[in-house]
């Protein structure tokens, strides 16, 4: 596909993604690079946690750019703070998921390539979370709908005798 100028947009959409009391702002999608990039800020307030399951994804890297507070991210097994200006990139099929540890709200940038992941896995997701009305999300439709976008979710830890 080329991409002719008035095909060129900055931030394609000004849509809030809710993921509870996440939200997530793609400033890229692949429709808009012709697949090879997407990008997304997402805002994590403080002593959060990632709702959906650890994961991995065989098609594509994802990069973090911290801008505002920290986020400790797990990637197979090894807890990595990222910060404002620090960078991390997670390798295809490595295991991966993140928490605000802190009180202080985060915002980070997440950058997908190729653009494999796009809105439309958060909007479902969102509509997962919603249907929880406050309580844990369904795992098995969470699960679902990560398989459906290329997320692989990981295996639950077995629980320590």
């Amino acid at each position: 596909m080329i991409l002719q100028t008035s095909d060129l947009c900055v931030n394609p959409s000004d849509e809030i993604i809710r993921l509870g009391p996440l939200t997530v702002r793609f400033l890229l999608t692949g429709e808009g690079s012709a697949g090879t990039i997407a990008a997304f800020e997402v805002f994590v307030p403080g002593a959060q946690r990632l709702m959906a399951p650890a994961h991995s994804h065989d098609h594509y890297e994802e990069t973090i750019y911290g801008i505002d507070g920290t986020l400790t991210w797990t990637v197979n097994g090894r807890q990595i703070d990222v910060g404002p200006g620090q960078a991390l990139c997670i390798p295809r099929g490595a295991v991966h998921r993140f928490d605000n540890n802190t009180t202080q709200d985060v915002k980070a940038l997440c950058i997908v390539t190729p653009a494999e992941l796009g809105p439309q896995y958060f909007r479902e997701c969102a509509e997962a979370i919603k249907a929880a009305a406050g309580g844990p999300p369904d795992l098995t439709k969470m699960a679902e709908i990560m398989r459906r976008h290329g997320l692989t979710p990981a295996p639950s830890p077995l629980p320590q005798a």
